[in-house]
């Protein structure tokens, strides 16, 4: 194979507030005032620039913010934070990154998330990202990706042998994408049947992509980890 605010804040984008969850938050309630001030005010570290305060910011980047806020997550961090300098790219890209993250749940994507996770720590692992591997590697195993094969991803060897139908199915579609930028129809055909219908196989498709930008973003950015981490994942030699 070729070469996700921390904390109450939380873990991640990805794995805020629990993984797999919602936020308590209704979806269509509006954010407090205090939400959005603690969200600038516990912004992690990066290479690029942070608002120091709500005061420093534009109204774009606000609506950015309490855009997110209004919604299923209850935090900003990863590519969410790095998207601050272009808040008009975050919020549409933000709305793209939550129908993917909660995979699985009614109104966000059609892919069981334990197929779903297979694209994206295999995005982490394509761009050498350690914040969005961090966020997933251990919540993929949690919701039944098999160990061996998040290992297997994270050094860039080859997939176990005698994985479930629909598990191999899924990582030898994407890995086929990634390898030659096409699909066979063999692969094709397993990977639909695997998933259900073509709805699901974009779907996956959607979030394989959307985790890449995921990657690259907090990748350039080196967007920290939550205290006490140490990055899971480095670029393969």
């Amino acid at each position: 194979m070729s070469n996700v605010f921390i904390g109450a804040i939380g873990l991640s984008l990805f794995a805020v507030p629990v993984a797999g969850q919602l936020s308590s938050q209704a979806a269509d309630s509006s954010p407090i005032p205090a939400d959005v001030q603690r969200a600038v005010a516990e912004l992690p570290d990066g290479r690029m620039q942070r608002p120091g305060s709500l005061d420093a910011m534009t109204p774009a980047q606000v609506k950015y913010v309490e855009g997110i806020l209004d919604g299923p997550r209850n935090a900003i961090s990863g590519p969410l934070v790095v998207m601050l300098q272009s808040p008009e790219l975050g919020d549409l890209a933000q709305r793209t990154m939550a129908y993917a993250r909660y995979a699985g749940t009614q109104g966000f994507a059609s892919v069981p998330p334990r197929l779903n996770e297979i694209a994206v720590i295999m995005a982490a692992r394509e761009w050498s990202s350690p914040y969005v591997w961090n966020a997933h590697h251990r919540y993929a195993v949690s919701v039944g990706v098999p160990a061996e094969l998040v290992e297997a991803i994270r050094t860039g060897s080859a997939a176990p042998e005698n994985l479930q139908p629909d598990v191999a199915a899924v990582y030898a579609f994407l890995d086929e994408l990634l390898q030659t930028r096409q699909v066979s129809d063999a692969t094709f055909a397993a990977a639909r049947n695997a998933l259900g219908g073509d709805r699901q196989v974009v779907d996956l498709i959607g979030t394989f992509a959307i985790y890449q930008m995921s990657a690259m973003l907090t990748a350039v950015d080196r967007t920290g980890l939550a205290d006490g981490q140490q990055p899971a994942l480095r670029p393969l030699e």
